[in-house]
Formats: C-alpha cells, structure tokens, sequence
C-alpha cells in the first residue's frame, strides 16, 4: 500500500542549514537581530525570513555558486531508493528557499516533488521571499506549512523526516516521525512516535527494518479486504 514520506531539507538532505549559511555569507549583520527575534518567540519563521532577505546583497551567479557549494548527506540517495522500492512517494517540504532547494536536488540527478517558499530576485543584488504554501492555521507559523502537504489519496502511512521547528506541525500528525535536533526533542517532550537519527543513513536503515514488519500486515490487510468485497 503506497505511503508518503514528508523530507525535510535544511540539515536533512543538505548537511548545513542552508539558509544560515546564505545569509553568513551574503546578508548585513542586521539579519542576526532578526534570528534573534525568531529564536526568542518573539515573530513566526515566515517574517523572520521575509526580513532577514531583505538584507542580503547577492548577485545571480553568486547564488548559483553558492548552491553548488551546498554538502548533501551522503545516505539521501539509498534513502530515495528505499523508498521508491517500498512504494512510498517522496515529498521535499522545506521552509527554505526553493532556488536552492531545487538547485541542490538537481544536482543529485533525482527528480522529486518540491515545496518551499520562493526566493525571487529584485534589481541589482536584492531579492525577497514569496509564501505560496503559508497558511494562517499553521502551529508553527512557518512560511511553508508542511501539514497542507499530507496527501488525502495515499491510504498508507505518512512519515516525516526532518530536524526543526518547521516539521513540528506536521510530526504532530504523522504515523511516524524519524527525527534530529529540535525534532527529536519535541517529539520525547510531545508523546509523538519517533525513531532518532543522525543522518539519512540511519533513516535508510531504520525504514527498511520497519517497512519489512509492516508490509505483510497491509498486505493481510488488503486480502482481507478484497474478500469482504468479493
């Protein structure tokens, strides 16, 4: 039975948080009062990243060259691949920036389903950010609310993967979660089911050891369902 895997981006796929890293290398010092803002509760993710872009001073090429730079861990393609083989479809949900997150994908040579909030360029070496996946429910009040990505047409389970605060609303709703950092914190603190990792070496493992109890059960299932309706 086909399930869905929510996958984080920012120290998940890619090593570093991606956007940390943008703005240490491109935006005035003012971008860290900001940080500072969000870290205290003070403003959601989606208007601490709308301001924090706004001082970035980058051109086009430095971007591209910024993302070729990005490190990928080195268990995401043998963790797309076991997901692919256990028939569970692969979203990439970050609430970073889609330039990059594309970029860096693309550079792998897997094609995957990405959602992220948009970075669009401005004149000379400014840029600012648009949110087509906010959502003014969203528990985290993230730019890209990951629960709106669940997809209803999938009756198997939902696992997210992921690191921070933006995959909490999501977690909270999972079938399972595969957590690090802030996410692993909050699911112990939270009841929510998880499995800790350290990487997507640890996730590949870890989902085939569970894909291979659960698979006969759904499959038991389906047989019993076939003869219900039969």
């Amino acid at each position: 039975m086909p399930g869905q895997i929510l996958l984080d981006f920012d120290g998940t796929i890619a090593i570093e948080d991606t956007t940390d890293c943008l703005l240490e290398s491109f935006a005035e010092p003012s971008w860290r009062k900001v940080e500072e803002a969000w870290e205290a509760g003070l403003i959601g993710s989606r208007e601490c990243l709308a301001r924090q872009i706004e001082f970035v001073r980058a051109s086009e090429k430095d971007i591209d060259r910024f993302i070729a730079g990005v490190h990928v861990d080195p268990g995401f393609l043998p963790f797309v691949e076991a997901c692919a083989a256990a028939r569970f479809h692969i979203m990439v949900v970050s609430d970073g920036l889609d330039r990059i997150v594309r970029g860096v994908i693309e550079r792998t040579g897997v094609k995957l389903p990405i959602a992220a909030n948009r970075l669009e360029t401005l004149e000379g070496d400014r840029w600012r950010l648009a949110f087509p996946h906010a959502s003014l429910n969203c528990s985290s009040a993230s730019g890209n609310c990951k629960c709106a990505h669940a997809s209803p047409d999938l009756l198997g389970p939902r696992i997210v993967v992921g690191d921070g605060r933006s995959d909490f609303c999501a977690a909270a709703s999972a079938d399972y979660v595969f957590a690090k950092g802030r996410l692993q914190t909050h699911c112990v603190e939270n009841g929510i089911a998880h499995a800790p990792i350290a990487n997507l070496n640890e996730a590949t493992l870890l989902f085939d050891d569970w894909f291979r109890h659960v698979a006969p059960l759904s499959e038991v299932a389906h047989e019993h369902a076939e003869a219900e309706h039969g």
